[in-house]
């Protein structure tokens, strides 16, 4: 299977990027994990059918996915504006994300995680241009994340992994039924 991974934030050191890299790595076996650039020009209407390169490749590569990780912090109490903008040029013209399958993680320093983030992004995934079908009851809220990485990078603890490990099992299990 291959999974577009979405991340939510452009910063070198996200704690969300690392999230990302960390599912990739230990599921490696489990699934193809492409992370995703969001370093992308505003969305605009006046170009949507003729968009720029980096624009094209970017659909391109959730198209070719089978299914989309999506990997968000919390700013102001929802959604980042890159990934904003990364949802806008989605959901326009081929609509490349319309009947994919997804699953959502998010993490933050504070102690909710990104739940705030995670439910706005939900909302915004069942709308006309995105419709995509979400795998229920499996929310992934990393909170205090910055205790739960090592100075290399790794995540380190394990009940997060634990919780992780059922997760991916419990996604895949749900996309292999719903995708026969």
């Amino acid at each position: 299977m291959k999974v577009a991974a979405i991340v939510g934030s452009i910063r070198k050191d996200s704690y969300n990027l690392k999230l990302a890299q960390f599912i990739k790595k230990r599921y490696s076996e489990k699934f193809d994990l492409e992370i995703l650039s969001l370093r992308l020009p505003f969305y605009d209407q006046d170009i949507e059918n003729n968009p720029p390169e980096e624009v094209l490749k970017f659909k391109s590569q959730v198209a070719d996915a089978d299914a989309v990780l999506w990997v968000t912090p919390e700013y102001n109490g929802t959604i980042p504006g890159v990934l904003g903008n990364a949802i806008d040029w989605l959901s326009r013209v081929d609509r490349v994300v319309n009947g994919k399958p997804s699953w959502i993680v998010g993490a933050s320093m504070g102690t909710l995680g990104t739940v705030k983030a995670q439910l706005h992004l939900r909302e915004i995934l069942f709308s006309f241009g995105l419709s995509s079908p979400l795998l229920p009851g499996n929310e992934v809220y990393v909170g205090a994340v910055h205790e739960k990485f090592d100075e290399a990078g790794n995540l380190t603890h394990e009940p997060t992994i634990q919780f992780l490990d059922s997760v991916v099992d419990n996604f895949l299990k749900w996309f292999n039924h719903n995708n026969r």
